[in-house]
């Protein structure tokens, strides 16, 4: 039988445990085959080496929760030990506990799918700028959205503030009926939904009319500052050169912003230059801000998407191939 020692510095073990060690209770049970022994901030564990191995991912887990939120559920402890009874949590290669962001309101961890999605989350806490860049389906906005949700609630910011450029895809919509926030929603649909798996909906709903989460167009973001805030600008590819320059120039004192996009989907009229497609040529290089690619492979949709984005590349191609031989003829 082995033995391993595991040490609770940081947060109080009180608050690790659950008030009469309910939480502690809950891992006893999940773990019948382990013993448990709490001394003061030490957790001494006896059982089979992977079985404790797997208790010492799961209180890891925990309490890299626990210092995200400030507390743990009971619906956080339940979660936590499925991964790692049945599941995901359970393999010989974890999924490291800082790469869980948050929790939907479902209990499901939001966590890096990707190796790109997981340097993407690296990237934005260590930079304040960060450009997210790729293929549909890579996890970009929501991984984003993500993000900030857990900035808010751990404090580290006052405020939300989610923006796309108002670019009709490829279609004329034409006459749009209803006040301004029925005219602007369709364009915004996808940070809602996202926002709605993060955050219970009469809480965003609260959070939406103090303003503590505002979505905007990026037109409306003219003028303003922008001070202890998580920014993120999505669709980026369809904000203009100006635009891109005057939204970079919004962040205030404190604050941080997340640019996602993808630059093979630009549905601005031809003559308008794509601030995203310039913006990395402008500001490659900078301390302080960093740029994360995301391509084919990051794809967490259906299975075909992947496939689907592969062939419209091959095409790509072929054409641009194809013109090149056409000029040389």
């Amino acid at each position: 039988m082995a033995e391993k020692r595991l040490t609770i510095e940081h947060p109080s073990p009180v608050l690790l445990f659950g008030l009469g060690d309910a939480h502690l209770r809950k891992l006893e049970a999940a773990f019948p085959e382990a013993q448990f022994v709490a001394r003061g901030n030490q957790l001494i564990l006896r059982g089979e080496a992977e079985t404790l191995d797997r208790i010492e991912r799961a209180i890891r887990e925990l309490i890299a929760l626990l210092n995200r939120h400030g507390q743990l559920t009971e619906r956080d402890v339940d979660t936590v030990l499925a991964l790692f009874t049945t599941g995901d949590g359970a393999g010989a290669t974890p999924t490291p506990a800082d790469d869980v962001i948050l929790f939907t309101t479902s209990g499901v961890p939001v966590r890096a799918k990707t190796p790109n999605q997981r340097r993407l989350i690296e990237m934005a806490r260590t930079n304040d700028i960060v450009f997210a860049i790729g293929p549909a389906g890579t996890g970009k906005t929501y991984t984003a959205v993500a993000l900030a949700v857990a900035a808010l609630k751990a404090r580290q910011v006052k405020r939300i503030v989610l923006s796309r450029p108002a670019v009709e895809a490829g279609e004329r919509l034409g006459f749009l009926p209803g006040d301004f926030r029925e005219k602007v929603d369709p364009y915004l649909r996808p940070l809602y939904d996202a926002l709605e798996d993060m955050l219970p909906r009469e809480r965003l709903r609260a959070l939406m009319e103090q303003n503590v989460i505002e979505i905007v167009p990026l037109a409306y973001m003219r003028g303003r500052t922008l001070n202890s805030a998580f920014v993120i600008l999505d669709e980026a590819q369809n904000a203009t050169t100006q635009q891109m320059k005057m939204f970079l120039t919004r962040l205030g004192a404190n604050s941080r912003a997340i640019i996602t996009g993808d630059i093979t989907q630009t549905d601005l009229p031809s003559p308008e230059r794509s601030g995203l497609v310039e913006v990395r040529h402008v500001l490659e290089g900078v301390e302080g801000i960093a740029f994360v690619y995301f391509d084919r492979e990051d794809v967490v949709r259906h299975r075909l998407v992947k496939d689907i984005i592969e062939a419209y590349e091959r095409f790509a191609q072929r054409e641009q191939n194809g013109g090149a031989s056409a000029k040389t003829d």
